[in-house]
Order: C-alpha cells, then structure tokens, then sequence
C-alpha cells in the first residue's frame, strides 16, 4: 500500500476550533470524564460522546437490567455465518441499539485472531484465519458507521488470549505480525474505522500503549486518521503521548494526570496533544457531537428478527447420519435434556456482556416448534458453578412490593446515600448513577418465594465480604478468595460463597446481604454482585439414569451440552477443552439407549467431543444470542437451513492442538509458530482433527461444476443437486508447493455465500487480488511464478483447481 498518511487538510476545518482551547481544556479533552464519556467543551459546541462495550449487542452507559438490549450472538457465531452481508447488516444492527441508548462508540468488533483454543475471549473474537476476519472486520465497520455510530476495533494488537493480559510481553516475529496479527486490523482501517483500540499487553517489550505500532503501520503507512482509544486503565505513564495514543480510558487517566505540566516544562510535545484533540474533534463530527453537525439516523431493525436469522446462519451441522432434520408432525414424545437446553448461555462472560428483554432456551422453543409432541425435560449433568441469580417471579421488593429488590448504599458513617429498586439479583455498577466509590457499605434485600420446599444452597458471589441474613438469623459471613491477579475476572466472574438454608413452598423468606466496601484501587468506583442459588446436591449417576429413562420413552432425544462462565470469560484462559461436569458421560448414556440422538453445543469456542461417532447428529449453536433458542429449533425441525461453516478447527483432543501456549515464561509469550496457526498448523500436524476449519453441512446436495480465471477473480460454478434449498459457502486457498520462501501449505485467500433452489447452478465470484498471495519482506512482495488456487467446502474438501500464474512484484 502506499504512504496514505493522514493529510492536514483532513482536520483543517478544525484547526481554528483547536485554537481557542486552552492547554488544561486539551489535556482534559485526551482523557475520558468518567468511565464511559469524554469530555465536553460547550464553548466550541462539542458535547461529551458516550462510548459502550459491544461487540455483541450495545450495553449502553449502564449495566442495568431495566435498560435491556439486543443480545447479538457472539463473534465466533457471527463468523461461522462466513457472510459479509450479514455482517455489514450486524454493525447496522449495533448502530441502531447504540442510538437507542444515546451511545456515539461502540467498542467492537473484537478482531484478534484464535491462535490457539485455550483463549479464554475465543468466543469473543471471530476466528483462526486473518482473511476471514478481515472481511468480516470490514463489513462489520461498515454497517455500523453507514449509520453514524463510530466503530472501535480491538484490541491493537497480539492480545490473542487473557492469562497475564495486562502485563504479558508478547514476541512475534515481523512476519507473522503483519501476515496475521494486523491484517484484520488494516482491512478494517481500509474500511473507514474511526476508532481502535489499544491493548493491555505489551508486543517485543513495550506496552501497546506506548508502541511504536500505533503510529507504524497503523497512521504511516495505513492512512488511520481515527483515535486511538485505550483499554480501560492500559495507558500506564507519559509515554504514551508521543505513541500516538489518542485517548486514556477511563478517565480522569491517573497516568496522565500531570500531563498540562508534562507540556509546560517540555518533557511532552503540545504539538502531539494537539494532534489527539483534532482527531478526537473529527471524531466527535464524524458522529454527530461537534457544533451544527447530527447524529445520522439509523436504519430501522427488527432487533429479534436479526438476532433469530443471524444465529440460524451461524448454526453448523458438523455431523448428520441422516436423523435431521425432524418431521415434527411425526414425534409423539421428544426427551430435551442438558442444563444448557433450560439455562442456555447466550454470551460469554466479560466485559461483552449485555442483559437481553428476554431469552429464548432450546426447550422453549422445541415446546413451541412442535406443539403436537409432548416434550420432556430432564437435567441430565450440571453445568453451572457457583450461584445463579434468582427468578424474578420468585422475589418481591420489601419496600414496593413489585417484583425485584432493594439496594442501598451507606458511607462508613452509616448514612444511607442513595438507594434503587432492581429486577435481578446479578448486579454491576460500572459507572451510573449509584454512588459506589463512596460507599463503605452495599444491602441487597428482597423478600424470596420459593417454588419446592427443601433445603437450598443460598448465597452471594462477588469480590467483597458478605454477610447473609435469612429471616433475621445471620447464615453465612465470609470473604470470597480472589485467585490471580486479573482485576477484571475477579470483577465479572467473582467465586460464590453458600449457605445450606430450608425453605418452604409459597411462604416468604427475608432475604438480606451486606457487602463490605474498602476505598480506593483502579476499580474504586465499580463493583459487582450475584445474590443466587447454587446447584443442587443431587447424585450426578442419578441425574443420568434419569435422562436415560426419558429418552428410552421418547421418539428422539436431543442432549444440549454447553461450557459455563468459569470456561470462557474474558479475564483467564482455559485449560482443558472438555465439557464441564459429567456432559460426555451423559451424551454417551442417552446414545446407547438407541433413541435417534442430537448433541447441540452450546459454547464459543472448540470442546472436545470424545462421543462424537456414538451420536447421531451434531449441532454447534456457539453462543447464539437472545433467539439461541429459536435457531436451535428451527434447524432441528428444517424450518431453516443450517447455515454456518467453522470459523476454527475443532480438535479431537486438546493433546492434538498444535498451538496451546497461552502461558507466559517469565512474562513473555513467544509466538513461536510464526505463520502457522490455526488450520494451517493442522496442515504441517501428524494428527486429524475432528471436524476441518470450513467444514459444515447442510439440508441438500451441491455438485462443483467449474473454476476459471477473470481478471483478478476467480468464478466458481455450482448446482444444488437437492430436493431443498440450501446455502453453500465457497470457499478459496492459495498453494505454492516450489515456493522459495517458508508459507503455509495452503491459506484461505476469499470465499463467497451462494443460495440456491432445487436444481439451481449459480456463480460465485471471489477476488484473488495480488496482496491476498503476497509475503511481508519488510514490504508486500508476490513471488513471480504459479500459485494454485483450490477452491471447495472446507480446506479440506476441495474439488476444484486452477493454476493462478504471477509475474511478481510488489502488491
């Protein structure tokens, strides 16, 4: 690419605007408010802009039960759809719950790559590959700045898992760098991104925040004329300012609190600060906050609707020995089992996490898709640890007498300082309007009806000290353990502490909590709380003798199996790829009872499946978002077609992977496969793995007719040789077997989404341009000779091929 740097003329209009600021009104302007605003400057009409987490959805300002959103399925799942359509039609969505909730920046989509399955935020990102990525990036940007909501990419840049984040020295040749960590971040820059996002972690020993990346490539060479948002508490010290970082989140940044004296002694530049505040004011013109300029209007959308089709599309089918889909009209009795079909995670734990109107659970929806079966439900295994927040319907506020509960908070005097009533028992306050920073102590109080009589494991999750009061009577007082150092894991997925408490059916019990607060930390003005119910003590074989028995007396049985907040959150990584809990002792159970058996995969990322060739059928519904439920139903019943493809090889054991370093060794983290992740690791592996990256099936049969080259593009011919219609993702791969230089045995170079009828042949046409064959050797550089370009189902089915010649260069 050539020197597109930004050009002043970009900014000039802004110049004079920046001239009447003064030095303590820049350097405010270059640190947020608060947690989720920047600063405002009426004098010059720039009003303060909101940015919010995403990506799957829009949480707003605040992390409030009564400000639902949209929940979107995650990244993972919207990658699996391999559509760029549906992508550009995700941002659109963002865009218009981000209006809706008065937000200007959304802090997505979470472009780095699934170098290895062990990353614990896998779920979070889209995928193995940096071609795919890439498009989706672009589009994803698109859609949501079409409709006047900045997008933020992130996280700039190798922040590919959490073990160690904000400290991890990331080393990564300059090859792998660029081929691979940056690559999605350049065609999302290329798409207009108005914002990114710098990471905690630091790449070949300086801090993200103050690394030379984030002016070489990202402003030099690529042309960004954005800003360059912090994580949360990454900007560390003043050396930050000449790195081109933009923006220090949130704010006031202690790192930069001296910052106007940095300028007037000379040990900071004013000409750099100068350079963040024109950007931050384009910024704020480009979404509607500066002078005479409006937020555009997005475009309207059916929020369920999209989440239903975009989780439908994200949907793979990795096995089918002819059991789906289900004639519906033809089962009498169906046994659902799994925790995830009752409680079905939508999203993974962090902070992407958003809180929907409403979610629709596989058993719902299969209740609700076939109406004239009778449908059975058992546990099966447990899946949830710690506890789980209360249903509403269960508790009643003590001081409204409407569904929920109160909260207060008292200074350390024992004043009452402000109170609210809440609608769930899980709550954070990550900025808002309640007073946590001076607030020694939070109560939680609601009066619970339980539905059984018995005893159950009451009690509270968080980071602070407790004390629970059931009826009066103190139950439990302790002080949850904090492991690790990760503030941010502690904060959302804090461990439980419970009580073994007896309650009766229908009769009230006072319920009340008392947390104890300590001033001051980087997170003094947040914290989080879970007032809930642990699983049951229930013999895990019994459990499993049960599902048995009603599968045996059902026509089918479908199994949801599922991981849980404590195996894919941001904040740690994982360590096992297996299900929690006693999941394969259960799917192997309700197979060999011999009812046509479903699995459907309820997690982000890869698990083993060590039952896979016992069952009949395999669905992964990733995490679906707020519809998971509908989607599942439809593509069982063949109301939809399943329409996704892996986005990432699934292994058949975590001993198979060829990249699982997700550790550090003495605080660095060596990316020593270079180029080769993902698939292209597999490639150069002595062992298979379960299912290929690109693989999934369909409802009808495709035959590959004929590739041939046009121009820069390559067109594919297919039919659809079934008696339905059906979706096909084409997918394309570069080789160059006498290649000179170290590659990959093959690399994804496009792909295309076809539909077609019975009977149909369509045309799918993928550009190949130069750079898509082109190795970094401190420039593009494409080797002159032939490339051979296969193209087919998965990069491991692929019928077709043509020899692609080059005559070298620079691309």
């Amino acid at each position: 690419m050539t020197d597109t740097a930004l050009r002043p003329a970009s900014v000039a209009h802004l110049q004079p605007l920046l001239e009447r600021l003064t030095l303590e009104q820049k350097a405010a302007l270059v640190q947020g408010a608060d947690f989720w605003t920047t600063v405002a400057v009426p004098e010059i009409g720039l009003r303060a802009m909101t940015l919010s987490d995403g990506p799957a959805g829009v949480r707003g300002p605040r992390w409030d039960e009564r400000e639902p959103s949209l929940n979107l399925p995650s990244g993972s799942a919207l990658a699996a759809a391999w559509d760029v359509d549906l992508a550009y039609r995700y941002g659109a969505a963002a865009a218009s719950e981000a209006r809706r909730k008065g937000v200007d920046v959304v802090l997505g989509p979470t472009i780095n790559l699934h170098r290895s399955p062990l990353g614990g935020r896998h779920f979070e990102c889209f995928s193995e590959d940096p071609e795919l990525s890439a498009e989706l990036a672009a589009a994803y940007v698109r859609g949501l700045q079409d409709n006047g909501v900045a997008a933020t990419p992130k996280h700039y840049v190798a922040n590919d898992s959490e073990t160690d984040r904000f400290t991890v020295d990331v080393r990564v040749g300059e090859r792998a760098l660029r081929e691979l960590y940056l690559a999605p971040f350049e065609r999302a820059v290329e798409a207009g991104a108005w914002a990114i996002m710098s990471s905690y972690n630091a790449v070949d020993g300086v801090t993200m925040t103050e690394n030379d990346l984030l002016e070489t490539p990202l402003n030099s060479e690529w042309g960004f004329d954005g800003v360059v948002i912090s994580d949360w508490t990454a900007v560390r010290s003043l050396d930050a300012v000449p790195a081109a970082q933009d923006l220090a989140m949130p704010g006031p940044a202690p790192a930069w609190a001296d910052l106007v004296e940095a300028v007037r002694d000379g040990r900071v530049a004013e000409a750099d600060l100068d350079r963040k505040v024109l950007r931050l004011l384009l910024l704020a013109e480009r979404v509607g906050a500066l002078g005479d300029a409006t937020p555009v209007e997005p475009a309207p959308v059916d929020g369920p609707a999209f989440a239903r089709q975009a989780a439908i599309s994200g949907t793979v089918l990795l096995r089918n020995e002819g059991v789906l889909p289900w004639d519906a009209a033809t089962l009498g009795r169906i046994a659902v089992i799994g925790q995830n079909a009752r409680d079905a995670r939508t999203q993974g734990g962090g902070s992407a996490t958003v809180i929907p109107e409403r979610v629709v659970s596989p058993l719902d929806a299969i209740r609700a898709a076939a109406p004239g079966a009778e449908v059975r439900y058992e546990i099966g295994a447990v899946v949830q640890e710690g506890v789980a927040e209360i249903p509403l319907a269960q508790l009643r506020n003590p001081a409204t007498s409407e569904p929920g509960l109160r909260v207060a908070f008292f200074d350390a005097d024992g004043t009452e300082l402000f109170a609210e009533n809440r609608r769930s028992t899980s709550l954070v306050w990550f900025g808002g309007d309640a007073p946590i920073a001076a607030s020694a102590t939070v109560v939680l109080e609601t009066l619970y009806t339980p539905e059984h009589s018995g005893d159950i494991e009451l009690g509270f999750a968080g980071a602070n000290p407790g004390r629970l009061f059931v009826d009066g009577h103190l139950v439990l007082d302790d002080a949850p353990v904090i492991e690790g150092t990760d503030l941010g894991a502690a904060f959302l997925n804090p461990p439980s502490l419970t009580s073994t408490v007896a309650v009766t059916a229908g009769r009230e019990t006072a319920i009340r909590v008392e947390f104890s607060r300590a001033p001051g930390g980087p997170l003094s003005g947040a914290m989080s709380a879970t007032l809930g119910i642990a699983p049951e003590r229930t013999d895990a074989d019994d459990l499993i003798a049960r599902a048995v028995a009603e599968a045996e007396a059902s026509d089918v049985a479908v199994v949801v199996v599922g991981t849980n907040s404590k195996v894919e959150s941001e904040g740690y990584d994982r360590t096992s790829l297996e299900l929690p809990g006693r999941q394969d002792d259960l799917v192997r159970a309700v197979a060999a009872t011999g009812t046509p058996t479903v699995v459907v995969v309820n997690a982000g990322s890869p698990v083993v499946m060590p039952w896979a060739g016992e069952v009949g059928a395999i669905v992964q519904g990733y995490f679906g978002g707020q519809e998971f439920g509908h989607a599942v139903a439809d593509v069982l019943t063949g109301a939809a077609e399943p329409g996704g493809r892996l986005p990432t090889t699934w292994p058949a054991a975590l001993a198979d992977v060829p990249v699982t370093e997700v550790v550090p060794t003495d605080g660095r983290l060596e990316y020593r496969e270079g180029i080769h992740i993902g698939y292209r690791a597999w490639l150069r592996a002595d062992a298979a793995p379960a299912f290929p990256f690109g693989h999934g099936l369909g409802y009808t049969t495709w035959s590959w007719g004929a590739a041939q080259r046009v121009g820069d593009a390559l067109e594919i011919t297919l039919a659809n040789t079934g008696d339905r219609a059906g979706k096909q993702v084409v997918q394309v791969y570069a080789e160059r077997a006498d290649s000179s230089v170290e590659r990959p045995e093959r690399w994804l170079v496009g792909f295309a989404t076809v539909h077609a009828a019975p009977g149909e042949t369509v045309t799918a046409t993928i550009a190949v341009p130069p750079r898509r064959l082109a190795h970094w050797a401190g420039e593009w550089v494409v080797e002159p000779g032939a490339f051979t370009l296969r193209a087919g189902a998965s990069v491991a089915d692929l019928p077709l091929a043509l020899e692609w010649p080059t005559e070298g260069g620079l691309a």
